[in-house]
């Protein structure tokens, strides 16, 4: 039975980890105009969406640190946002429903009981 001597395939590569002390360290660097985004890339070794992610994360207090108040109305406007959009869809969805109800001849001889013309028996009626 061969066993895995270590060696990694070509798709296979190290994923590095970094503390949170590190990431602090370096968007407060990033933050203070100390380095530019460039300079942090180049030193560190990573990418700009990494340095952009982190960031992200910092300001919304993911590094053990107080999120910004930007941050906090920030995260309560995209709340906001996404329950306006499942509403606004629950009412398209309900206004449709309704629609089609409104549309389908009454069952059992039923009316509506809004005395629209749904609700006026056609043909011989008594006093025809």
């Amino acid at each position: 039975m061969p066993y895995n001597t270590g060696q990694k395939g070509p798709a296979m590569r190290n994923q590095r980890s970094f503390s949170l002390e590190f990431k602090r360290q370096i968007i407060q660097e990033l933050l203070s105009g100390e380095s530019s985004p460039a300079q942090l890339y180049r030193r560190h070794n990573i990418s700009s969406s990494l340095l952009y992610h982190w960031k992200k994360q910092y300001i919304r207090g993911k590094f053990d640190n107080e999120p910004t108040q930007e941050a906090a109305l920030k995260d309560r406007v995209e709340n906001l946002e996404r329950l306006v959009g499942r509403l606004t869809l629950e009412n398209e969805f309900l206004k449709k429903g309704l629609q089609s109800s409104l549309r389908q001849p009454p069952r059992n001889g039923r009316s509506l009981p809004d005395g629209g013309p749904s609700s006026q028996v056609s043909g011989g009626g008594v006093n025809s």
